[in-house]
């Protein structure tokens, strides 16, 4: 059949009982204890009834919270002819508990069959039990048809109240459930996202000190091969000895970086073209601090094409801008060209296309080209 309104289970949150709050089940329990308590006052106040039949009484009581307590079992479950078939033999519990003059027993049960099967039960199936229940409980009713009309139709909107009520916990329990996945989502994405970033800050620093260092290195292999001065070689042996140990120093601000505590960024890139021979700085807009996955990109960028520059065009001058713009920096690296180094073929050559992809995730772009004169790099990030 169609699962729809009229076949529809109430969820199985709105039936449960977790999420449900103190005060809530403490009054519930209370609840079932006073009408247990009054069933069995009821049974044993009767002068009529005394002997077995009391012993009968209070034993049918007992099977009748037996028979509730599974009832509601199986509703939680959804498993509707086990269901059916308790409330049925409730039911008859309550014609026999009539019969055998138990009347207020026997009312308590039709009623609350009733209210019970409307708040549990698809609707299809609650209200033939909820009319045979309340259609006992208008016969044996001694009152007026105005009065007991108005009864039943406050049971039944009883029963229905309770269901819009568990139907609403249930969709509050399931809206909470999603929200603390996706909380539960979202901060595993911050962690993947943050340890990308390590380990992007942890590549890109290793990669151009060791791209640097293997520039000076295979230049001292080549001068050995060609028989070079002893002190050329060795001043490029102490480049690359030079070069370890920025790369160091470079591994220390990358961490910096990672818990926030970056040098400025014009004292880092006046730092940087000060190493390089025939580079200049020049800084223009207002100066501000920057994210640090702007600054860290800026940083990065310099440093790949200040590396590039030393094997592509050896000799060249470097002119360096860093423009602070009102939405976003600019970083502007120029050469003057010259003819490819011997160590032009030294590295992968990914470095750029590392920086562009970093420049994206940050909403950026890079550019890097020929120009009139040189090669430009050119550094845009939002800010």
């Amino acid at each position: 059949m169609t699962e729809n309104t009229w076949t529809r289970w109430p969820s199985r949150e709105a039936l449960g009982r977790k999420e449900v709050s103190r005060p809530r089940r403490l009054l519930a329990w209370a609840i079932r204890a006073l009408v247990f308590g009054a069933l069995l006052w009821s049974a044993l106040q009767d002068g009529r009834i005394h002997g077995w039949v009391a012993v009968a009484g209070i034993g049918g009581i007992l099977v009748a919270g037996a028979l509730a307590w599974a009832f509601f079992q199986t509703t939680l479950e959804h498993r509707l002819w086990s269901s059916l078939t308790l409330v049925v033999l409730l039911l008859g519990l309550a014609g026999g508990a009539q019969a055998a003059g138990f009347g207020v027993p026997a009312v308590v049960l039709w009623c609350g069959c009733a209210i019970t099967a409307l708040e549990r039960l698809p609707v299809a199936a609650a209200l033939p039990v909820a009319s045979v229940g309340l259609a006992a409980f208008a016969v044996v009713n001694g009152d007026g048809w105005l009065s007991t009309i108005a009864t039943i139709g406050g049971m039944a909107l009883a029963g229905y109240a309770l269901r819009l009520d568990a139907e609403t916990r249930g969709t509050a329990q399931r809206l909470l459930a999603q929200e603390r996945a996706a909380r539960a989502a979202e901060a595993e994405s911050a962690a993947l996202a943050e340890r990308a970033r390590i380990a992007r800050e942890i590549h890109d620093v290793l990669a151009h000190s060791l791209s640097a260092q293997l520039v000076h290195l295979e230049a001292a292999r080549l001068m050995i091969e060609r028989g070079a001065d002893r002190e050329q070689i060795l001043e490029r042996v102490v480049a690359a000895r030079g070069m370890a140990r920025d790369g160091l120093d470079e591994t220390r601000q990358a961490l910096s970086a990672l818990r926030g505590d970056l040098t400025p960024l014009e004292d880092f890139l006046a730092d940087l073209v000060r190493a390089a021979h025939g580079a200049e700085v020049t800084v223009g807009g207002e100066r501000r601090a920057l994210p640090a996955e702007a600054s860290q990109a800026v940083r990065r960028v310099a440093q790949e094409a200040l590396t590039n520059t030393r094997k592509h065009a050896p000799g060249a001058k470097v002119h360096v801008r860093l423009e602070y713009g009102p939405h976003e920096v600019t970083l502007d690296i120029r050469d003057s060209g010259g003819s490819p180094g011997e160590l032009a073929q030294v590295g992968g050559g990914y470095g750029l296309l590392g920086m562009r992809e970093r420049a994206e995730l940050l909403g950026g772009s890079l550019h890097a080209g020929p120009d009139d004169e040189g090669f430009v790099v050119t550094l845009r990030v939002p800010v």
